[in-house]
């Protein structure tokens, strides 16, 4: 039986790079892509890992990996997209340059390599895509306003490409992580360094929320877990959407849709120190 094969976005470092080696410890063949190739990863396992240059912002480097993959491995049965950035922020104060950036990756990006393989996998009679979201997607956290819009994009385009694509033999599934502090995602925010800064108005609240969001009352996602889901979505035949991936996201998604709208806002306001800071600088 041929060994089914999955590109992955974003394998640098962080979640893409640790779902590619757990799909290759097994069994699977990987399409490790990347802005700028690394090719530590493929000498863990050379016979099992491509690495090759894949920007999602640019739709001629998503064929040329696609070509690459096939013609190393044969076909590519699931795609994993990944990549994303995210930067904190006060909106107000947020240059619209930032925030295009964002959405070029974690928005267009995305939509640019669904647009990419979705023509493949209809003429080879299916396969499956899988989509890297968070829990900020159903449940939202002060100061990362744009990344949150980002992810809820994503979200709604998925849901309604569900229906399209599995008319077509097509999966299409979200995964949803909680907060992965060993990560290097938060790298990616010194991208935006000197693009974003905070008004002297925001900072006191600024400096309380980012302490609040790095001391969470949830407990936070280990990214070997969250690899395991993203591996258990790639795998499922049904027409599952989401798959909630963390006890951080797993108690966001309990509090988000076991509540009503009026105590789900006032429970996430206190869990957060919101509350206590609004009342003690009125």
């Amino acid at each position: 039986m041929m060994r089914r094969t999955v590109l992955i976005t974003g394998c640098s470092s962080g979640l893409g790079n640790t779902s590619a080696k757990k799909f290759a410890s097994e069994g699977w063949n990987v399409i490790a892509t990347m802005r700028k190739p690394d090719e530590r990863l493929a000498n863990e396992n050379s016979e099992r890992i491509l690495v090759t240059r894949l920007d999602v912002t640019e739709p001629s480097s998503i064929q040329e990996a696609i070509a690459a993959g096939i013609a190393r491995f044969g076909q590519i049965d699931v795609v994993v997209n990944n990549a994303g950035v995210s930067v904190p922020s006060v909106f107000e104060a947020t240059p619209m340059k930032v925030v295009r950036s964002l959405y070029e990756t974690n928005v267009f990006g995305v939509m640019n390599m669904i647009q990419a393989i979705t023509p493949y996998f209809r003429q080879q009679g299916g396969g499956t895509i899988v989509n890297v979201t968070s829990n900020v997607g159903y449940a939202a956290f002060p100061l990362v306003s744009v990344y949150t819009s980002t992810k809820h994009a994503v979200e709604g385009l998925v849901e309604s490409l569900s229906y399209e694509l599995e008319s077509q033999r097509i999966l299409i599934k979200l995964v949803e992580p909680g907060f992965m502090p060993t990560t290097n995602f938060g790298a990616n925010a010194g991208a935006f360094a000197g693009e974003v800064s905070t008004p002297p108005e925001y900072q006191p609240y600024f400096d309380h929320m980012m302490q609040a969001l790095t001391h969470s009352p949830f407990e936070p996602a280990d990214v070997n877990a969250v690899a395991d889901q993203v591996i258990r979505a790639a795998s499922d035949p049904t027409n599952r959407l989401r798959y909630v991936a963390g006890p951080d996201a797993e108690e966001t998604a309990k509090l988000r849709w076991t509540q009503s709208e009026e105590k789900y806002m006032a429970t996430m306001r206190k869990l957060l120190g919101h509350t206590d800071w609004c009342e003690s600088h009125k």
